[in-house]
C-alpha cells in the first residue's frame, strides 16, 4: 500500500503545490478541497488518478471535517502524514491608530487556529495507525515572539503565534505515540493568502513545496526542534 498524506487548503498556492510534489513522489493524496471553482486539482486528478482523493473540506466546519476524517478512515484505513496548510489572512493594512475589524480577527482564529485543532483531533487515531506519524503545519515566521518586527497585521501575526503554542501541547501529548509534529515556515511565497495572487513573493509554490516534503521525509527525530522553515533552518519560538 502507498503511503498516505492529507493536505488541507489544496485548491491553490502552496496547498496544491504540496499536493502535485506528493503526487510525483508515489504518495496517495488526500487533498481538502474548500474552493469548487478552481480547476487545477481537478487536472492533477486526471494525471494521477486513483492516486488523488479530493475531499471537500471547510475547516471551520466541524462537520466537513468530521466527514473528511471518515472518508479517509474508509478508503486507507490509517494516515502517515497530515499537513494541516489551510489558512486565511484579512487585516494586512491595520494597526493600533486606525481601526481594528475584530469580526475578521476571529475569523482568522477560527482559521488558522482552531481549523488546524479540530483536523488534528479528527485523524490523530489514524496517524497513530501509520507509518510516518508527522502531523505537520504551515505556520510561518510571523509567528514568533523573538523576531517579531512587523507593526500591523495584528490578526494574523497572534494567530500563528497561537497555532504555535497549539503545537507545542499537540506534541508533549502526542510524543509518547511516536507522533512527530512541525511547524514550517515557508518561506515569502507567490501565492494567493491575500486575495489574489501575489508575485513580488520571494519563492514560487513548487519550491517551498518541495522543501517542505524534503524535510518531512527526514522523519526527524521528536527531540528535534520543531519549528523550522521550508529549507530546515531554524526558527526562534
Amino acid at each position: 500500500m502507498k503511503q498516505t498524506v492529507y493536505i488541507t487548503g489544496a485548491d491553490r498556492g502552496l496547498g496544491l503545490a504540496l499536493t502535485e510534489v506528493f503526487l510525483k513522489s508515489n504518495f496517495k493524496v488526500f487533498a481538502g478541497r474548500y474552493m469548487n471553482d478552481w480547476p487545477e486539482l481537478d487536472e492533477l486528478k486526471e494525471e494521477f488518478g486513483e492516486d488523488l482523493d479530493i475531499v471537500s473540506l471547510d475547516v471551520t466546519d466541524q462537520k466537513s471535517v468530521d466527514e473528511a476524517a471518515k472518508y479517509i478512515e474508509n478508503n486507507a484505513g490509517q494516515l502517515d502524514i497530515l499537513i494541516n496548510n489551510a489558512a486565511a489572512y484579512k487585516d494586512r493594512s491595520e494597526d493600533i491608530f486606525g481601526e481594528f475589524n475584530y469580526e475578521d480577527m476571529m475569523k482568522l482564529f477560527d482559521t488558522n487556529v482552531f481549523g488546524p485543532l479540530r483536523v488534528s483531533q479528527s485523524v490523530v487515531p489514524l496517524l497513530m495507525k501509520g507509518n510516518r506519524k508527522i502531523l505537520a503545519n504551515i505556520s510561518s515566521e510571523a509567528a514568533s515572539l523573538t523576531d517579531s518586527w512587523r507593526k500591523k497585521e495584528y490578526g494574523y501575526c497572534m494567530s500563528k503565534s497561537a497555532l504555535n503554542m497549539q503545537l507545542t501541547i499537540l506534541q508533549n501529548q502526542l510524543k509518547e505515540f511516536g507522533v512527530k509534529v512541525l511547524a514550517f515556515h515557508p518561506g515569502y511565497v507567490k501565492t494567493y493568502i491575500f486575495g489574489e495572487f501575489n508575485p513580488d513573493a520571494t519563492i514560487d509554490a513548487i519550491e517551498s513545496a518541495t522543501g517542505i516534503k524534503e524535510q518531512i521525509l527526514k522523519s526527524p527525530a521528536i527531540e528535534e526542534h520543531m519549528y523550522i522553515d521550508y529549507q530546515g533552518n531554524k526558527l526562534n519560538w
